[in-house]
């Protein structure tokens, strides 16, 4: 598996796009340019740009430009959003195969090849993995198709605690699967490039042994028919570089867990279609729930070492990306089949265990910029970077321009009488700016609109749940998102902060499951300066007598709560409360599939065998 280097162009073929792609992506980003320059042309004719320039106050019409300018940027990402929700409602279409003389794969045909399952993990709840593999390895001997399959573990742990129970953990899986599947174990002693890393070793070692390689995280769980079929749509086409699934979040038990699963059934899958829709070829890769044409990894996705220290140089840590614009640029297709069911992960639990997760997604995320200028890649796949630098970037922009806006205010309200620049400031046109914020919220609310509406019009589309049930679920996701969002505007902001200081993400074992109670100290060190802040803009709104307070209220009263959100969003009782009312729910809690009525078998009976393998372990022990 050869490193790869950035500066040079690698020789390969072309694959042509389909003209359905060529479509979307104009509605998509053709729509989103145009709505970017309208609204930004309206707010220019809002704001006294040309007044104030004549009044002879530079500072002033510097910051009147700067909140043009920071508007400009959010809108269009809000735009971008939407229009990508609408291209999810193009005639549907299954992602053409690169030679249009193939045919597509029969749903029951046999598979050919050998596939590896691999899980890397680094100090997990290996017997939650192992369960799901188990799972996974019953469904394949179900179908007959175990042969064509065998399991990996991949360990990183360091936690001599972890390990003893990992170690119990794979004995169980391997006597359950020990006349279907085999299992191999393997621990690195030195975890270098992390999940990368291991994944490039597994490859180094054993790739050469298999056709394609499912890569799971130790969350992941993917039913049997679901890898039958990934396997023939990589059997099919051999330029397929890269399938990636769209999962789905299951298993929450916490109010922000429910939320998170209920929002990919609402509007997830309107997003995803709209997504593959003008990525065609030129698809993303997330790491995990996929299926990889083992020789094209190995050719050309080793990753190199940026220049530089961390947290911009250094290894690639979110390699995900890289490793699909890679790939796409040696010649091979990366895909998604956001139609296809059977693909699952869970959540975090709360909503500082998602901030946790964040934090590492944003460091690699805007290392991706020291990527995006390399040579060969195609546009779409700059385009993934970016798009993924400005998840988090947009939180920052936000929080400048309300700030620029509370400046404004302040000025604005404390100018004397006889001050010159306020004499000659016109009324803004408060229809254009009536006009302007109903274009805002209503591209910001479209996505989750289209979802609301697909789902009251089909009963498939909302999962099962009944149209009362499915409303009041949609207003109550709407709700807290709109109170969340602030919250995450800031820790964003502040994981931003982090990373241009230099200050590395570090890398631990992400939470799954929650632990016993609420931290309530903990609560008020990570949120404090939240409220504080929250506080203060709303008693100088509330001094200023502004109308901007009626604009802000939103986004004050997340901030201001933010203590006892975050406390709620891990509340499972909350959470319990809400399922026994058939709010916010998912298929899979009103008929369970059976690859996870197998998960939860193996956990009932292999927790036990577990807990005394490891106490049979500690008695043999010697003493100090």
């Amino acid at each position: 598996m050869p490193t790869q280097n950035l500066s040079r162009r690698p020789a390969t073929g072309t694959v042509s796009q389909d003209p359905a792609t060529w479509l979307a992506r104009l509605l998509t980003f053709g729509g989103s340019l145009a709505l970017t320059v309208a609204a930004s042309r309206q707010l220019y004719f809002i704001i006294p740009l040309n007044e104030v320039a004549n009044a002879g106050s530079p500072w002033l019409s510097v910051l009147l430009w700067l909140l043009l300018g920071l508007f400009t940027a959010t809108f269009a990402w809000i735009s971008l959003s939407a229009t990508t929700a609408v291209a999810g409602f193009l005639p549907a279409r299954h992602p053409p195969l690169s030679d249009p003389s193939r045919q597509r794969p029969a749903s029951h045909g046999a598979l050919q090849g050998k596939t590896a399952l691999i899980m890397p993990i680094y100090n997990e709840d290996a017997t939650s993995a192992c369960a799901a593999l188990a799972a996974m390895g019953q469904d394949l001997a179900d179908l007959e198709f175990q042969q064509h399959f065998e399991i990996f573990i991949l360990s990183d742990s360091n936690n001599p605690d972890i390990l003893a129970t990992e170690i119990a953990a794979v004995d169980c899986l391997r006597e359950r699967l020990s006349a279907t599947l085999p299992v191999w174990y393997r621990r690195r002693q030195h975890n270098s490039e992390r999940k990368a890393g291991n994944i490039r070793d597994f490859v180094n070692r054993w790739g050469s042994g298999y056709d394609y390689m499912v890569v799971l995280d130790a969350d992941s769980l993917i039913a049997g028919d679901t890898l039958a079929t990934l396997v023939r749509e990589m059997d099919a086409d051999p330029s397929t570089g890269i399938l990636q699934t769209l999962p789905r979040l299951y298993g929450g038990e916490t109010l922000f867990a429910r939320l998170q699963q209920f929002s990919a059934v609402a509007y997830g899958r309107i997003f995803a279609r709209g997504l593959c829709a003008w990525q065609g070829h030129d698809g993303n890769y997330w790491g995990h729930n996929a299926i990889i044409r083992t020789r094209a990894f190995a050719a050309s996705a080793g990753l190199p070492s940026l220049p530089g220290p961390r947290p911009f140089g250094g290894e690639i840590r979110s390699h995900d990306f890289v490793e699909a614009a890679l790939i796409r640029r040696a010649g091979w297709t990366v895909r998604m089949l956001p139609e296809l069911p059977g693909s699952w992960e869970e959540c975090p639990p709360t909503m500082l265990d998602a901030a946790i997760r964040d934090r590492r997604w944003a460091q690699g995320n805007v290392q991706h910029l020291a990527v995006v200028p390399a040579r060969g890649l195609r546009w779409p796949n700059r385009a993934h970077m970016l798009m993924g630098v400005m998840n988090y970037l947009t939180s920052l922009l936000w929080l400048a321009m309300v700030t620029v806006g509370l400046i404004l205010s302040t000025r604005f309200a404390l100018a004397p009488q006889q001050d010159s620049v306020t004499q000659t400031l016109p009324v803004f046109d408060a229809g254009r700016m009536l006009g302007l914020f109903i274009l805002t919220m209503t591209l910001l609310l479209l996505p989750k609109m289209l979802g609301l509406a697909s789902g009251l019009l089909s009963r498939a589309q909302r999962g099962g749940a009944g149209r009362p049930a499915f409303f009041l679920s949609v207003m109550l996701e709407l709700l807290f998102s709109v109170l969340h969002a602030p919250i995450f505007m800031l820790m964003h902001s502040r994981h931003l902060w982090e990373i241009a200081r230099g200050q590395d993400s570090g890398w631990s074992a992400q939470r799954r499951r929650l632990g016993d109670g609420v931290q309530w100290r903990h609560l008020l060190v990570r949120h404090g300066i939240h409220t504080a802040l929250g506080l203060l803009t709303l008693v100088l709104l509330l001094w200023l007598s502004s109308a901007l307070l009626f604009w802000m209220l939103p986004l004050i009263t997340g901030l201001v709560l933010a203590i006892p959100l975050s406390a709620l969003s891990g509340s499972t009782t909350a959470g319990q409360w809400l399922a026994r009312r058939s709010l916010l729910g998912i298929p899979e809690e009103r008929t369970l599939p059976v690859i996870m009525q197998r998960r939860q078998a193996f956990l009932d009976t292999a927790s036990p065998a577990i807990t005394a393998r490891l106490h049979k372990s500690q008695a043999l022990t010697p003493s100090a």
